[in-house]
């Protein structure tokens, strides 16, 4: 297959919080093992080299300051999620990470968002929601409620498209699926982290997908940030780097090894300000 011509970037603007107290001390996800040690000095580089990347496309980072008692607030893209400057913010399944969705909602308040609406259902964030220009994709099973897609499409006023996942190991949507073009509509993902049913409404209405293979969804491969052109994803997920190429994407492989330990890689630090 001749690779496509390249696409175009659009200048995003995201918001990240540096892993500064990041650690594993328990388990909501099948990546987690409290027994597994954090190197935090490496987990940090890591961050700030993704941080750093995203600055040299020409994107903007915004950061949020960390909490000592919030280990996972490095996770930013559960706290909320922002279409058409209008924030929805998280509400969390765990305790544990329960009280994140406090902080982020006065980050947006303080930073001039004006319309901050506080969930009635559980819901977290750009984990389970992935924003495209014809639909909101919505997932559940595992932490967010039914519930939280009907709230979702009368804030927003766009449809929402309810996606069943049925692996533990992909426990929110931003593990098994990836916006590349949301202008175009154009997502890749991992047919077996679905339901069949919802694998059968994501062929109809994404026909000419990316599909990725059980090795690199198993690399996290598919916890990436796409800007149009340049999808950031991590550099074990080997398999994807020429499909997208041959798409006109140009891919660039990170390494966030240290947070993979806490179940996110790219997607999962970064939360995008539309």
């Amino acid at each position: 297959m001749r690779t496509a011509a390249p696409r175009a970037a659009s200048p995003r603007r995201y918001l990240m919080c540096p892993p500064a107290h990041f650690k594993v001390t328990y388990s909501i996800n099948p990546w987690m093992d409290p027994a597994k040690p954090v190197d935090l000095p490496l987990a940090l580089t890591q961050w700030e080299t993704l941080r750093d990347r995203y600055r040299a496309l020409g994107h903007t980072v915004e950061e949020l300051e960390p909490r000592p008692d919030l280990p996972d607030m490095v996770y930013a893209a559960n706290g909320a999620t922002v279409v058409d400057g209008r924030v929805l913010g998280a509400r969390f399944a765990h305790p544990q990470r329960a009280a994140e969705a406090a902080v982020h909602a006065e980050w947006f308040r303080s930073h001039g968002y004006e319309v901050v609406r506080e969930p009635e259902h559980i819901n977290e964030g750009e984990g389970d929601f992935a924003v495209t220009d014809s639909w909101l994709l919505a997932g559940r099973g595992f932490r967010s409620s039914p519930l939280s897609h009907p709230e979702a499409q009368e804030f927003f006023g766009r449809p929402v498209i309810g996606l069943d996942l049925i692996d533990p190991r992909y426990y929110h949507l931003d593990t098994a699926l990836c916006v590349l073009d949301a202008a175009g509509d154009e997502i890749m993902y991992y047919p077996g982290a679905f339901s069949p049913g919802s694998r059968a409404v994501l062929e109809r209405l994404f026909p000419d997908a990316l599909v990725a293979d059980a090795e690199d969804a198993a690399a996290l491969g598919l916890n990436a940030v796409s800007d149009g052109r340049h999808v950031l994803l991590p550099q074990a997920a080997v398999g994807l780097f020429g499909p997208l190429r041959e798409r006109g994407f140009e891919p660039i492989g990170m390494d966030l090894g240290e947070l993979l330990k806490g179940g996110g890689s790219v997607k999962c630090c970064t939360a995008e300000l539309r």
